[in-house]
């Protein structure tokens, strides 16, 4: 029972931290969303299970590039642009909202508060405002079998990674190498 209430209690302060939801606040030095309607090309990328198609992508500085992405195995996959660092902290991440329940090997389930059922949020010093939410603009998640769209004008040469940082993807080996050019 201890664990339990640890493992929610992790969950909802990292619900309520400022990366979780000010997404439109967050900034990366290598680029930022884009409309669809600004891309110059579009690059389909397939997930398999513990596989991206291709491995590896090169991109020129101030391009903006439509991510086309195929979830053609079995398991929820998600396709996140960044360095290994960011990637690093993402996974932490990732792992406390499968710990909460939200992420299951084939989904996600929005946390509300009845989810957070036992606990006491007044004593963290606020008020659950809404679900936790899996929302950063350099990222997607795609279920089995569907399609998804990411589409990111780079800003600058760098040598990135895409990755699916859903627990154990990453080690097995779900990362591709992206660089960006001048």
């Amino acid at each position: 029972m201890f664990l339990r209430k640890s493992v929610m209690l992790a969950a909802c302060v990292w619900a309520l931290s400022p990366l979780a939801w000010a997404s439109g606040t967050h900034s990366y030095d290598f680029g930022q969303p884009a409309p669809a309607a600004k891309a110059t090309r579009s690059v389909e990328v397939v997930m398999g299970d513990m596989s991206f198609t291709p491995k590896t992508i090169d991109v020129k500085a101030g391009e903006t590039v439509r991510f086309v992405l195929v979830n053609k195995g079995q398991l929820l996959h998600e396709f996140n642009l960044g360095d290994a660092a960011m990637h690093a902290r993402h996974q932490q991440e990732m792992l406390q909202m499968q710990q909460s329940g939200m992420l299951t090997p084939t989904g996600v389930k929005e946390m509300d508060h009845g989810d957070m059922a036992g606990m006491d949020h007044s004593a963290m010093g606020h008020e659950m405002k809404s679900g936790m939410k899996h929302d950063d603009p350099n990222s997607v998640l795609v279920e089995p079998g569907k399609t998804a769209e990411l589409t990111w004008t780079f800003s600058k040469a760098a040598n990135l990674e895409f990755a699916c940082n859903i627990p154990g993807h990453y080690q097995a080996g779900m990362v591709g190498k992206l660089t960006v050019s001048q």
